[in-house]
């Protein structure tokens, strides 16, 4: 029997099957040149920009910007920048952001120039803080500055006028007892005074800016959200129980590992752990190597930072803490957020700090000037320094200077030699200044830091770092002085009419006014303060330092 025949319609049913699968996507592909070709509608991504200006990798635009000092600091590198960040508008800045709570508002007192706020600021606006009140003295209030710091959105700025004196002489703070201790102090104690006068105004104007929280902090000091999602402090404050009145940021302090820091927020990155995140053992045990023969574990402060729910009876209690008049606030401590203090990084921030107080280099003035054992010990080593000078510059003086036989230079005056020998001597002091501010200050040792690291004592924070490079490689703050540039304008032609200048205190000095207060005004505010709650004589928290060597028996009892 023949075999049987396939059927003829089978086959040609696949040949045509194959030749349509081969065609189809030439025809699409045929079609989509065509349409590409005559424009056809399709909406090229790439035509939207120029060629080869893609985001990302054009330059910024270097902007001119008010002086000198800050240019290098504030401009965008030539390097490819963050193109998200360009043209940025915040939540908080705008009506989409009305919905977002809590809100938090940051209060400060400075008089740091731009190339030091605007990093501060709009960091904090990246981690979420709404409003910013600032309090702003020296070179702060000066137009240039203070109309840039106006212009920006969620910022409000304050001068240090004879007017505000004159209101703060009359405040409830000023004319009670728990602040008094601080009074006709100079130096660190009048400024801790001023703080605290401005952050009792600063609770009134965050009310009526319909804020949640508050919380004071230096241009030198950035929250780091340790712990929270989405690295907002606001998502970090949102979780926080409602019957918690106070939140403490234990603070971490900044350790420089080279002498030549330029912009501390975006440059350093190794930061010494607070007591209060550290096991005790390790604590006490890496005391030593910690403190590097300093005075204490920390530079400045140890007691951290508080944030405060605003609410009835709210003030201040002192630039660390703030209290209330009506009750004992529930206050806890947070186990993974803290203040970062970028604590003398630069060696200019010892002379800058030393000098700005006005006080004569003496032991007498060291005690009364500085709260801190490392203020006053630096300003202790300046005064044994120039003591060591003193019979020299009197051996100059009586000698008649040294034999030089130059002619020319015999031809100078004996007044002339001594200025240029003083001022040789005071660049050798500077010189052994920078050397023990390596030792003291500067980490250099990368064994004892790695040692350091791997306790945990020491411990490495990219996010601050990052944020801020993000921000200046993207142009946000020359974008931001641009901007002020008409308002800094208008400014400058205001005080040419009315001098403000005449109007802004000098730092350092207080009005009469706010040293004559009425003592029967006196008496019945703080009677008023006592019928309401008789926890009003708590002593305001000054900056203390961590716990020491000697306090490591009582913690281990606790």
């Amino acid at each position: 029997m023949p075999p049987a025949q396939a059927a003829p319609g089978g086959g040609a049913a696949w040949r045509r099957l194959l030749l349509l699968l081969t065609v189809l996507p030439l025809t699409l592909a045929a079609l989509a040149f065509v349409l590409q070709w005559r424009g056809g509608g399709v909406d090229d991504p790439t035509a939207r920009w120029a060629p080869h200006a893609f985001p990302g990798m054009a330059e910024p635009v270097r902007l001119s910007l008010p002086s000198s000092d800050c240019g290098d600091v504030l401009a965008g590198s030539s390097g490819p920048s963050f193109p998200y960040l360009r043209g940025w508008s915040f939540p908080s800045d705008s009506g989409a952001g009305l919905g977002l709570q809590p809100k938090v508002c940051v209060q400060t007192s400075t008089s740091a120039g731009l190339e030091q706020i605007l990093p501060w600021l709009f960091y904090h606006k990246v981690v979420g803080v709404a409003q910013f009140l600032l309090f702003v003295e020296g070179k702060a209030a000066k137009p240039n500055v203070a109309g840039v710091l106006e212009s920006i959105p969620g910022v409000k700025v304050v001068y240090r006028t004879k007017d505000l004196e004159e209101q703060q002489a009359r405040s409830r703070i000023w004319n009670e007892t728990w602040l008094s201790g601080f009074f006709y102090k100079p130096c660190n104690y009048e400024l801790f005074v001023k703080q605290s006068l401005n952050m009792e105004m600063a609770i009134v104007m965050a009310r009526d800016h319909g804020m949640d929280w508050i919380i004071h902090l230096d241009t030198d000091e950035l929250l780091y959200p340790g712990g929270a999602a989405e690295y907002s402090v606001r998502r970090l404050l949102a979780e926080v129980p409602r019957d918690v009145d106070m939140v403490i940021f234990p603070n971490y302090e900044s350790s420089v590992e080279r002498d030549n820091i330029q912009d501390p927020f975006s440059e350093v990155s190794m930061f010494k752990k607070n007591y209060d995140h550290l096991p005790k053992d390790t604590y006490f045990g890496m005391y030593k190597e910690a403190t590097r023969g300093n005075p204490n574990y920390f530079l400045t402060y140890g007691n951290g930072k508080s944030a405060a729910r605003i609410q009835d009876h709210l003030r201040p209690n002192g630039a660390h803490r703030w209290h209330n008049y009506a009750k004992s606030p529930n206050e806890i401590k947070l186990e993974e957020a803290a203040v970062l203090h970028y604590t003398y990084t630069k060696f200019s921030d010892l002379t800058s700090r030393r000098d700005r107080c006005g006080c004569k280099p003496t032991k007498e003035d060291v005690k009364r000037c500085f709260m801190l054992d490392f203020d006053r010990a630096v300003a202790t080593y300046r005064v044994k320094m120039l003591t060591s000078m003193e019979p020299h510059v009197e051996v100059f003086r009586l000698s008649g200077g040294p034999e030089m036989p130059d002619p020319e230079t015999h031809s100078r005056s004996l007044d002339q030699l001594h200025k240029a020998w003083l001022s040789s001597a005071q660049k050798a002091q500077q010189h052994r200044g920078h050397i023990r501010y390596n030792e003291r200050v500067v980490w250099n040792d990368k064994k004892m830091n790695l040692k350091l690291l791997r306790k945990g004592v020491l411990t490495r924070i990219y996010t601050p770092m990052a944020i801020v490079q993000g921000l200046r490689e993207s142009g946000v703050f020359t974008s931001v002085i641009a901007a002020g540039q008409p308002a800094v304008n208008e400014k400058f032609l205001l005080k040419k009419t009315d001098a403000q200048s005449q109007n802004v205190t000098r730092p350092g000095n207080l009005p009469i006014k706010l040293r004559a207060t009425d003592s029967k005004a006196s008496a019945r505010k703080i009677l008023q303060a006592e019928l309401v709650f008789s926890d009003t004589d708590v002593t305001a928290v000054p900056p203390l330092s961590p716990p020491g060597l000697d306090d490591e028996h009582r913690h281990h009892s606790e």
